[in-house]
Order: structure tokens, then C-alpha cells, then sequence
């Protein structure tokens, strides 16, 4: 269960990234924080990795380890931002190694939702993005993933 120092931590990863990309902090948002984490509830009991069928955008991230994990929001969201070095700044758009990326740091997205769920050795992290980011039309990259 991602509890409050885990979402907290996970909401000022994003907005520490967001920031060096001059894009406005995203809130917290509990009704979607309890979808995300009714996801990731779903997912670590499938043992499996897949979208919800939400609207909003979805980050999942998942770690499967033999030893005890303890994962914190931040290295979830570390992951996430570091496919920036697959960015194409000179062709934006959508691929699928740097979606979550693009999702982390797109402007227009205002509110986040996080969940957690671990067995200890295997842990799945969904975070949710309101409204959704990756919108592949014209223009829509260049507006919203900004360079550092």
C-alpha cells in the first residue's frame, strides 16, 4: 500500500522533475490515488504487468527481486524520467521507450494518483495522470515536454 510518506514522496519527485522542465506541480489527488491503488492491488495479484482501462494517463513501473524489497515514490519515478536520454528533442512525439518520461513531465497534466503493492518481493507502482499526457497530435509534444 503506498502510504502517505510514499505518496508524498513520489508526487515531490515528479514536481522537483517538473520544475527543471518550467512545468507547473501537479496535486495530489486521493480519489484517484484509491483507483491507482486498487490497480496496483490487481496487478501483484496477477503477477502481471498491464494497463488499466482508465482515461487518465498511467505510469506502471514493477520489480521483481529474490531478496526483500523496499522501494521508496522516488526510485519509481527516477525510472520513469530516466528514458529522457532516449528523447528525440529535434522529433517530439510519442515513443514507446520514453512515454513515461513524457508523461512525468507534461505540462498540462494538473493532478496525480499513486498506488503500491508489494508481496516484499515483488512490488508494482501505478501512477495516474489527470488529464492524460502522451497525446500524439500536432504540436501537442512541443507544448507539453518541455527541455530542461
Amino acid at each position: 500500500m503506498a502510504d502517505e510518506s510514499f505518496q508524498q514522496e513520489f508526487l515531490e519527485t515528479h514536481n522537483a522533475y517538473r520544475k527543471k522542465h518550467n512545468t507547473p506541480p501537479m496535486a495530489l489527488n486521493s480519489q484517484m490515488s484509491a483507483v491507482a491503488q486498487k490497480w496496483a492491488d490487481h496487478l501483484l495479484a496477477k503477477g502481471a504487468l498491464q494497463h488499466s482501462d482508465t482515461d487518465d494517463g498511467e505510469n506502471i513501473y514493477n520489480m521483481f527481486s529474490s531478496a526483500a524489497i523496499k522501494l521508496t515514490g522516488k526510485e519509481a519515478v527516477d525510472s520513469w524520467y530516466s528514458e529522457i536520454k532516449d528523447y528525440n528533442w529535434s522529433s517530439p512525439g510519442f515513443t514507446g521507450s520514453t512515454g513515461h518520461f513524457t508523461q512525468v513531465v507534461w505540462k498540462d497534466s494538473t493532478e496525480l494518483g499513486v498506488g503500491m503493492a508489494t508481496d516484499g518481493n515483488k512490488v508494482f507502482v501505478v501512477g495516474q495522470y489527470r488529464p492524460a499526457g502522451n497525446m500524439n497530435m500536432s504540436g501537442y509534444f512541443e507544448k507539453n515536454v518541455l527541455q530542461a
